[in-house]
């Protein structure tokens, strides 16, 4: 198991474009809806998006997070749209 300072870090490595953009994320594990959630923010955009654990896996395995991903990108075009 993982604990959250890895998969945040893992999830900055695999989308280096999140701090170059500014957008800070965090992660915490909700208990009750066993799921990570991953909180993206720049300015006033915010997105939460969830992430199971097998998803959350893949990605410490060093692979895309699909949805994670797409959370990003929309974070993105808001910023873009406002």
């Amino acid at each position: 198991m993982y604990d959250k300072e890895e998969l945040c870090q893992k999830i900055k490595d695999i989308y280096p474009d999140i701090g170059e953009c500014g957008i800070n994320v965090d992660v915490d594990y909700d208990n009750e809806k066993k799921a990570w959630i991953v909180d993206l923010k720049k300015d006033q955009h915010e997105l939460k998006t969830h992430l199971e654990p097998e998803d959350a896996e893949t990605c410490m395995q060093g692979k895309q997070c699909i949805g994670l991903g797409l959370q990003i990108a929309q974070l993105k075009e808001n910023i873009k749209s406002s």
